[in-house]
């Protein structure tokens, strides 16, 4: 290095500030053990972070879940007061973004579910038709459920005509109704009740939120239309 050169790079640092940080250096936040990373759990520092947990969990179970299982997603035990009124405020949050999925709470628990004006959409990328029932089989299922427990006796003395044995098989395979016991008369009859499946099924908390008769009674035409036009767009044999 001749002289000039060395001149130039005395200049250069007298020019530098003294405290100048060096380029390579690691930033606030870079330090070794200060990086989070990829896939660390959520700081929970507030309830907004407490509902994006359960929120995640509602999307990633295959079945409902309940106030107390929510709560077990957690260290620090949140109470269920808290978890109770993050499923209300999350509920809310999702009919505002007007989605169409909706947080809904049934009789297993509370889960995420499309919306029914969405289900016609859903079902064309099912292989598979929907059942349809017969209108026995839906006579049926509203006898049990709005008189429950009852005997098959009991059903046929309200329908007026005898139940075949595949009504009550089809209602049973499809988990809606079981027998709860035996009535103790001359023959101990089954007493059959609905299930949790049933009231998950329909979108309900409990039996207090079925609907009224007339709609159960529209329901029936509906099936009762829908099996006339099924038979009637049936080919020929």
């Amino acid at each position: 290095m001749n002289k000039a050169e060395k001149r130039n790079e005395a200049r250069e640092r007298e020019r530098a500030p003294e405290n100048a940080p060096d380029i390579a250096a690691k930033t606030p936040g870079e330090e070794e053990g200060d990086a989070v990373p990829v896939g660390a759990p959520l700081r929970l520092a507030a309830p907004e972070d407490y509902k994006r947990v359960i929120e995640a969990a509602l999307l990633a179970s295959p079945a409902p879940l309940t106030v107390t299982a929510l709560r077990l997603l957690f260290e620090q035990e949140p109470g269920g007061d808290l978890v109770r009124r993050l499923l209300d405020e999350l509920r809310a949050d999702w009919d505002a973004a007007g989605r169409g999925v909706a947080l809904a709470q049934t009789a297993s628990g509370w889960r995420f579910q499309t919306r029914p004006e969405y289900q016609v959409y859903l079902d064309r990328l099912k292989n598979e038709k929907p059942p349809r029932y017969s209108r026995a089989v839906m006579e049926t299922l509203a006898i049990v459920a709005y008189r429950q427990p009852v005997t098959r006796g009991d059903i046929e003395d309200i329908r007026g005509v005898a139940v075949s044995p595949g009504v009550l098989k089809t209602l049973e395979s499809r988990g809606w109704i079981d027998v709860v016991g035996h009535r103790d008369t001359p023959g101990r009859p089954a007493l059959f009740a609905t299930t949790k499946r049933f009231l998950d099924d329909m979108g309900l908390r409990g039996l207090a939120e079925l609907p009224a008769l007339p709609e159960i009674e529209r329901m029936m035409d509906l099936v009762d239309t829908a099996n006339v036009e099924a038979n009637a767009a049936a080919p020929a044999e």
